[in-house]
């Protein structure tokens, strides 16, 4: 069986490398690439891969976001996170999200293969690099805090991130397709929730939360 491959990764040249190492691997096919989140949603649409390698930090919507997108509407499509990032807040959210799979960037190339191999048979691939820092999170009875997932609607993070990565009003209704009214008053939500009310410091809290990165 042929597995059917999208990656999603907003550096170009990490995606080439990963393509023309999947073109060595017997049965598997990238069948197309996407730069940010909501051409990943698309691309799942038109394509219907089997699975999506999925970085986490990317322009205009984030990898958890359209994680979240394509389980709700493309629930046969599995993803796997493959990420810089580390931090159990990161690996947390993606699964809640919906992802089936969670490495690093730095693993060697047999463990992503492997995992795809395994999550494309519906099984969940965590890596062990990380594996034991779950582990030890859960015994160690670790207190959850409340994270942007939870405190704000998707549209508001869809926002909060489009407004820490630099965009303006009229910019961000343009993206989201709504009014400039609209996005004013899902601004007008966040700063309330969260208590933040300055560009600066919302922008530091996307980035701690990670809806955004500070080099996108």
């Amino acid at each position: 069986m042929t597995i059917k491959i999208l990656l999603a990764d907003d550096h170009a040249i990490l995606r080439q490398g990963l393509k023309r190492s999947f073109e060595s691997e017997e049965g598997f096919e990238v069948i197309g690439e996407a730069a940010n989140g909501h051409e990943t949603v698309q691309k799942v649409r038109e394509l219907s891969p089997d699975i999506v390698v999925m970085d986490i930090s990317m322009p205009d919507l984030n990898g958890i976001e359209a994680t979240r997108q394509i389980r709700r509407d493309f629930p046969d499509t599995r993803i796997i996170g493959l990420s810089m990032h580390s931090s159990s807040r990161y690996v947390r959210e993606m699964f809640r999200a919906g992802a089936k799979g969670y490495l690093l960037k730095d693993c060697p190339l047999e463990e992503l293969t492997g995992a795809i191999r395994t999550v494309a048979t519906g099984k969940t691939f965590i890596s062990p690099s990380i594996s034991h820092m779950l582990i030890d999170d859960y015994a160690n009875g670790s207190k959850e805090e409340k994270t942007a997932f939870q405190t704000l609607s998707q549209r508001e993070r869809e926002v909060l991130q489009l407004i820490a990565e630099g965009n303006t009003t009229k910019q961000i209704g343009l993206k989201l397709h709504i009014s400039p009214k609209t996005v004013e008053a899902h601004r007008r939500n966040i700063i309330q929730k969260v208590e933040i009310d300055n560009i600066a410091e919302l922008t530091k809290y996307a980035i701690q939360e990670g809806l955004t990165e500070t080099d996108l």
